[in-house]
């Protein structure tokens, strides 16, 4: 292991090389969802409330529904 500057070189350099391996991997990835999400679309689904409903399924059930009582709560309050 070479040390330059008081840094191994050879640690650094996998540990870069890692994160750009994973950064291109995320790239395909974010590529593949993209194109299901134009699929989706395509046939007849829409997006922007598939994306919703994907951001709510990540979500804790209890965090959830904190979430939408206040959302209701906010909606009649403004007569929605």
């Amino acid at each position: 292991m070479t040390d330059v500057g008081g840094v191994a070189a050879d640690h650094l350099r996998s540990f870069v090389e890692r994160i750009e391996r994973l950064e291109e991997e995320k790239t395909a990835l974010a590529t593949d969802i993209k194109e299901v999400y134009s699929e989706a679309k395509g046939t007849g689904f829409d997006v922007k409330i598939l994306r919703q409903i994907i951001r709510l399924r990540k979500m804790d059930q209890q965090d959830r529904q904190e979430q939408e009582e206040i959302l209701d709560i906010y909606k009649r309050a403004l007569g929605m």
